[in-house]
């Protein structure tokens, strides 16, 4: 099984033979143990066209040293990356190509680069002995894959200790710049290899970009840098679902539903009969997301109410009742959104959007001044929005007004995404009038949990009663959401009201 360990580390140019300064003289650190020299191996692997060089993502395939196996290394800072670690294997194993997914589709990776280190290494020790980081003297040799030109350099790495502080790495290299070691250009060895190993006929003049589909400032270029903006997003967030990352279910859904609001708000600048099916296998994509992000919000609205109710109220098992409810739907969930980025139906998908993105369907609309087509647009969301607020109004409370102020949240996430695309060409106006119709969608939003809080509700109090327990707090808990439900539909009417004006 694949490990995860956080690697927060600094590179440093270095001359073959350069001396390390005394670093006992770094703050905190007692003692430096000379650990001797490692002879590392390893190759590196990415697609032939590098995408994942280009998203600053490495893979490789490494002998020698204490961490011997596959290492797969995704960017989250500067300086900061998560590293997978696989044990050795001669294939990919699988858990660490599901992650690589959404960027190599039904491609291959191959070996592009070899490296062979000679790793010297000190331990950096506080005074009880424990590790606050490890420097390395690295003296690399690279080649470019299957037989390409050579490269080497010398290389100083810094790495803070697993439960350090990381401001260790500010406090040594205050002291490797006091002996003249400056920090490196290139983020990684891969980098570095990369660029020092390129074939003499590659360039930059060798494959000139092409020209933009769109023009600076129309409303093709502001939508195309948006929907590219969105596209990218699912993309990154895809391996963070399959990692279970906190959050990412949820930010990979709100990157699906910008997208295809996006796709409907602009038809007037990118034609329909080529969006309307990516926006069909978005809703599904969303869909099959929305299981487990659902189940998330709503398992958290429950413990919640538990939580914040008197004791004395809380009679049965209860908590225990919720917690196995949860703990089945939540591995259904999870399930369901990993088997939908595992099908060919989602990878089609991929391809498609890359294609709209190299050859955009622009529409008459999309050579046009951005800032007029682009309001014109958020206005009328805003009017779709209108209409069904005032729909939702004017009917007596019950199931039919809960239906309409569902739909009417839809509306307010749809003119909020809108208005968001627009920011970069609209600037202010846009990024107010985005948080007054936020307020509106949140609100709408509570309305919306509550309605869904009671229909589990009956039905966890019909499971309780069917075994013999009490339904007394599921009672509770649903008269306590049912009186949320009212408060947000007193409260909309004000809330609306200074959402109106644009």
């Amino acid at each position: 099984m694949a490990e995860t360990k956080r690697e927060i580390e600094r590179k440093y140019e270095a001359a073959a033979g350069t001396d390390v300064p005394d670093l006992t003289r770094v703050r905190d650190v007692a003692t430096v143990a000379d650990e001797g020299v490692v002879e590392l191996d390893a190759v590196y692997h990415d697609t032939p066209d590098l995408r994942l060089a280009a998203d600053s993502i490495t893979l490789r395939r490494r002998t020698g040293g204490s961490d011997a196996g596959w290492h797969l290394k995704f960017p989250v800072a500067v300086g900061v990356r998560d590293e997978i670690r696989a044990p050795l294997s001669d294939t990919l194993p699988p858990d660490l190509a599901a992650l690589l997914r959404s960027r190599v589709r039904g491609g291959e990776v191959v070996p592009v680069v070899r490296l062979r280190s000679a790793r010297d290494v000190r331990r950096l020790l506080d005074a009880d002995g424990g590790l606050l980081a490890e420097l390395s003297v690295d003296t690399v040799r690279a080649r470019r894959l299957p037989k390409g030109p050579r490269a080497s350099w010398t290389e100083i790495e810094v790495e803070a200790a697993d439960d350090a502080d990381p401001g260790i790495l500010d406090a040594v290299e205050k002291q490797l710049r006091k002996a003249g070691v400056r920090p490196s250009d290139a983020p990684s060895k891969l980098a570095r290899a990369l660029a020092e190993t390129a074939p003499e006929d590659h360039g930059p003049d060798d494959h000139p970009d092409a020209p933009p589909p769109a023009a600076p400032g129309t409303a093709g270029a502001a939508v195309l840098a948006y929907v590219r903006e969105q596209a990218e997003a699912i993309v990154a967030l895809d391996p963070a679902v399959r990692r279970d990352l906190p959050d990412a279910v949820h930010q990979l859904r709100v990157a699906c539903r910008r997208l295809r609001s996006a796709l409907k708000t602009y038809r007037s600048v990118l034609d329909r009969n080529a969006t309307d099916p990516l926006g069909d296998e978005l809703k599904w994509l969303a869909g099959e997301l929305g299981v487990a992000r659902d189940q998330e919000v709503l398992a958290e609205r429950l413990r919640g109410r538990l939580t914040d109710m008197p004791r004395p109220l809380r009679l049965g098992p209860v908590k225990a009742r919720l917690r196995i409810w949860d703990t089945a739907r939540t591995k259904d969930a999870r399930r369901k959104a990993v088997a939908a980025l595992d099908s060919d139906r989602y990878l089609a998908f991929l391809d498609r959007l890359d294609a709209l993105l190299a050859d955009p369907p622009l529409r008459e609309a999309a050579g046009r001044d951005a800032a007029k087509v682009l309001a014109r647009a958020v206005r009328k969301d805003h009017a779709r929005l209108a209409a069904r607020v005032d729909r939702a109004l004017s009917l007596a409370p019950g199931h039919e007004r809960d239906l309409a102020l569902h739909e009417a949240r839809k509306a307010a996430k749809r003119t909020r995404y809108a208005a968001d695309a627009a920011r970069p060409t609209l600037g202010k106006p846009a990024k107010k009038f985005s948080k007054r119709v936020k307020k509106v969608q949140s609100l709408l939003g509570e309305h919306q949990d509550a309605v869904v809080a009671r229909a589990t509700l009956r039905d966890l109090a019909v499971q309780a009663h069917a075994a013999g327990e009490t339904a007394f707090t599921w009672g509770l808990l649903y008269g306590r959401e049912e009186a949320a439900a009212d408060a947000a539909e007193r409260e909309l009417p004000e809330v609306w009201a200074r959402a109106v004006a644009l």
